[in-house]
């Protein structure tokens, strides 16, 4: 048996104390040597310096090194200090975010009870909390953060807010007998945990679970054991990176080979040092030019805008990789209350005899006025000077309704002041209260629709009191179960005419005549439809994961369309029950779990990941915090707690869905502009690769020096990629399905695209380089220099778009890549200015002709690469 299911004698005999005297301090002592300090241990930590040198495992970063040390052998030192300073700021962004992340499992603790009162040696005394051990008996008053985790021994109208592991923000009533059946974390109503805040009440109870023995320190178990997820973008960019830099080396190793080769085998007066150091240098320019620098840079840079107008759509990105992350959802697992509902109490629906619709009414029944009077003056909730509401969100509702109706609660208070009252407590489920109305003392009650009606007498009907007869309560109970099966909570309102009595008593609560029902809910956000919707066409699934009741749970997502026919909704005791291979069967058709434990979570997101589905998970409380983790990108709630922002890659500064879906497009977006800057950038280095391995082959000069190629890097390789990641969402964004996770950075048409600017921008250069060599080996080195790096810059505008054209996306739609474009043509210019001539290997005969070639060969290519792309698009339209 579970401790919630014994008796509270069997548990005090468990651990040998009796609950009036408590431990003595000697037993205490010796079982804080056994059990240990009730506190969560700080986990031993990756050092700094260690999580610095993992950064430098990147293939590329590992080649860029080699050339960087190389140059600063050979004398060039500028531009090795410059590729350092790009590896060591990458290396500090990681190290930066990881230690980041560490920061969930300290707020964990800072949520610890400083103090607790304790009964020791028949004794009350305050202790720290620290120092609690299980068998210690713990007294509770309202205001008090509980220290431990426990079985209650005494519950005098308790409540306790456990929203922080359930998920739920309503203060839940305490109660001391035994549970049978067995129950989630949720309805463990005899138990207390701790972390949670005693709203309400005093109580008493014994410890039966201190430190990581907690459902806290579960919790943070689960926090330091959740997988450490890389990102769809990570993985494929650490695969590619590993691929691309063995690819150089053997490139350049070739190409040193060859040259030296015929440097060995050709003119004996050549100064062979000179000559080979000279090919040595050329072979790490093109290491250099091949592999850009600058991709983490403008990757950082790009996703850095994605998060500006995530911010702007109420979404704050924690770490820059979830951006990307978002766009590649194809599963939303989110809590209901707050999320896709208001998390706001809202009246609905009211049930007053023989009234149809009472609240559409214009003129209200004599009836329905007392019902509103009741509801606002049986009722302890207000609304501070501050707009605040104070009370539980059942009562504050109430007091709304009365607003709404133009019965503003606070006037009705002024005008009936409270004359008595019997609390609200768990065992009566009632709460009463007198008040004189039209100068007749009465007494107004509140309270469960079954326990009101076994103790009524009388009903209200069309102003007059008549009998309760059995017809009578037939009518009300299914009046109350119709309400109940639309997940709606109800509450029985009722008066007594009490004369001239002066104080009421418990027996008073009997003979009282019905007024009425109200019935309400947690309504869903009315934007929440549309972005069910619009997920669901997107491809994506929305899940719905909540501590609340089932038949809640379902009735909302019936309403909002994220539950349809033939989906299921699991409760987290039935989870519970199956296996992980009966769970991947039905996962797809689960649409709702209700009454989850943060194991449960964790389940649900570790099947979508076996499926590779790219999982994203929202959640508020402490409770959702490792599932935050384990999830391929956690989106914790503004409202909600610091230990789930801290687990979170991303925060919702309005708690609501339709951001998410919002902040999904804005991810897509980034991707394809991050896709479309990494496309440019190696079509670009392929175009100049390309006319370097046909001069070698065909033995002519080469076509740039390794000034040349890094200043064309720093040209092409920055501002034009950059401007990219402005571009505006493509027409069909959220049209078309998610990702799959296996999809390398190169898919759905983007190799293609390089491949084909490359090609085109090669084929320009070679033949620049080519008319060049006509008149000297001087002037085709001019010629190539010129036409790739016109070519690269004028790519910039096929880049927009692999499916529009750059006239077809709007010319002028994004002003950074025209200002890009501009900026391209003036570094060029200063090239061939007189003062740079020499220094860039301009011969004085390049003159304005031969200026005109090369710039008429990179429009061709960039002519070439719009037309390419229409035909493409023309044969996928014949082939639909």
């Amino acid at each position: 048996m579970k401790t919630y299911q014994k008796s509270k004698q069997d548990v005090l005999d468990k651990w040998e104390v009796s609950s009036d005297k408590g431990l003595s301090d000697q037993e205490a002592n010796q079982r804080l040597e056994q059990e240990g300090y009730n506190e969560i241990a700080d986990k031993e930590k990756v050092p700094i310096w260690k999580l610095f040198l993992e950064t430098f495992k990147d293939a590329m970063v590992v080649v860029l090194l080699i050339a960087a040390i190389v140059q600063l052998l050979l004398g060039e030192v500028i531009e090795s200090i410059i590729i350092f300073i790009v590896i060591l700021l990458n290396s500090v962004i990681s190290v930066v975010q990881t230690k980041k992340a560490e920061s969930s499992l300290d707020a964990l603790r800072d949520m610890s009870a400083p103090e607790a009162k304790v009964i020791r040696s028949g004794n009350t005394q305050m202790i720290m909390a620290r120092e609690l051990v299980p068998g210690d008996i713990v007294l509770l008053e309202a205001g008090d953060y509980i220290p431990a985790d426990g079985r209650l021994l005494d519950a005098e109208s308790l409540k306790i807010n456990e929203g922080m592991l359930t998920g739920e923000s309503e203060a839940v009533d305490k109660f001391t007998t035994p549970i049978v059946e067995e129950v989630t974390l949720g309805d463990q109503l005899n138990m207390v945990f701790s972390s949670s805040f005693v709203v309400n009440g005093r109580g008493k109870f014994v410890v039966t679970g201190t430190g990581e023995k907690t459902e806290i320190g579960k919790i943070a178990e689960m926090i330091e054991t959740a997988e450490k997820k890389q990102t769809p973008l990570q993985r494929k960019l650490d695969s590619f990176s590993k691929k691309l830099g063995i690819a150089i080396l053997l490139i350049c190793v070739v190409i040193f080979l060859v040259q030296v080769g015929r440097i060995w085998f050709g003119d004996g007066d050549v100064d062979m040092t000179k000559a080979v150091l000279d090919a040595l240098m050329f072979s790490v320019a093109i290491a250099v030019a091949a592999i850009p620098e600058a991709l983490q840079s403008i990757v950082t840079i790009v996703l850095s805008v994605g998060t500006n107008k995530m911010a702007k759509k109420n979404a704050i990105i924690r770490r820059l990789p979830a951006v990307e992350t978002l766009g590649s959802t194809s599963v939303i697992c989110s809590d209901k209350t707050g999320t896709l509902t208001k998390n706001k109490m809202t009246v609905t629906k009211v049930y007053v005899p023989e009234v149809t619709n009472p609240l559409e009414q214009k003129e209200w029944s004599e009836g329905e006025e007392l019902l509103v009077l009741a509801a606002a003056l049986c009722n302890d909730s207000y609304i501070n000077k501050d707009k605040k509401e104070i009370g539980d969100p059942t009562e504050i509702a109430l007091i709304h309704l009365a607003n709404e109706k133009g019965k503003p609660y606070s006037d009705l208070r002024n005008q009936y002041n409270r004359e008595g009252e019997l609390p609200f407590d768990s065992d009566r489920k009632m709460m009463s209260t007198v008040h004189t109305i039209d100068g007749e003392k009465m007494m107004l009650i509140k309270g469960g629709p079954d326990v009101m009606l076994q103790r009524a007498s009388s009903i209200l009907v069309n102003g007059e009191e008549v009998a309760l007869t059995n017809e009578w309560v037939q009518k009300l109970e299914e009046a109350n179960e119709n309400f109940s099966k639309q997940a709606l909570r109800v509450l029985a309102f009722a008066y007594k005419k009490i004369g001239d009595k002066q104080d009421i008593t418990l027996d008073d609560e009997k003979d009282f005549t019905i007024i009425g029902f109200t019935a309400m809910i947690d309504p869903p956000r009315e934007a929440v439809y549309g972005s069910i919707a619009e997920a669901k066409k997107a491809g994506i699934k929305p899940v719905m994961i909540t501590g609340d009741h089932k038949t809640t749970a379902e009735a909302i997502g019936k309403e909002i369309g994220l539950m349809e026919e033939g989906d299921l909704a699991l409760t987290g005791k039935e989870l519970d029950k199956i296996t992980d291979e009966e769970l991947d069967e039905k996962l797809e058709k689960i649409s709702v779990y209700a009454r989850v434990s943060p194991e449960n979570k964790i389940r649900i997101v570790k099947a979508w990941q076996r499926k590779h589905q790219i999982t994203a998970m929202t959640g508020d409380g402490v409770n959702d915090a490792p599932a935050l983790k384990q999830a391929d990108i956690g989106i914790a709630m503004g409202s909600g707690t610091d230990v789930a922002k801290d687990s979170a890659a991303m925060i919702l500064t309005d708690d609501n869905f339709v951001s998410i879906v919002q902040a999904v497009s804005v991810g897509r977006t980034v991707f394809d502009n991050i896709k479309k800057s990494i496309a440019y950038l190696f079509a670009g280095n392929l175009g100049a690769i390309i006319a370097i391995l046909f001069a070698v082959i065909m033995n002519w000069a080469n076509p740039f020096t390794a000034l040349q190629l890094l200043f064309i890097n720093l040209v092409n390789d920055s501002l034009p990629a950059i401007a990219l990641g402005m571009e505006k969402s493509e027409p069909n964004v959220m049209k078309r399905k998610p990702r799959k996770i296996e999809e390398g950075i190169f898919a759905g048409g983007t190799l293609t695209s390089v491949i084909t600017r490359g090609i085109l921008i090669g084929i320009a250069v070679i033949t620049s380089h080519f008319i060049g060599l006509q008149h000297s080996a001087e002037m085709g080195v001019a010629m190539a220099f010129t036409t790739l790096i016109l070519a690269r810059t004028l790519q910039t505008f096929p880049a927009r778009s692999n499916e529009q054209t750059a006239i077809g996306a709007g010319f002028f739609q994004n002003k950074y890549v025209l200002g890009a474009v501009a900026i391209g043509f003036v570094l060029y210019g200063l090239t061939i200015m007189p003062f740079a001539r020499d220094i860039f290997h301009i011969p004085a005969e390049f003159g304005w002709n031969e200026g005109l070639i090369a710039f008429g060969l990179a429009l061709a290519s960039m002519i070439l690469m719009e037309f390419v792309k229409v035909v493409r698009k023309q044969k996928l339209r014949e082939q639909e």
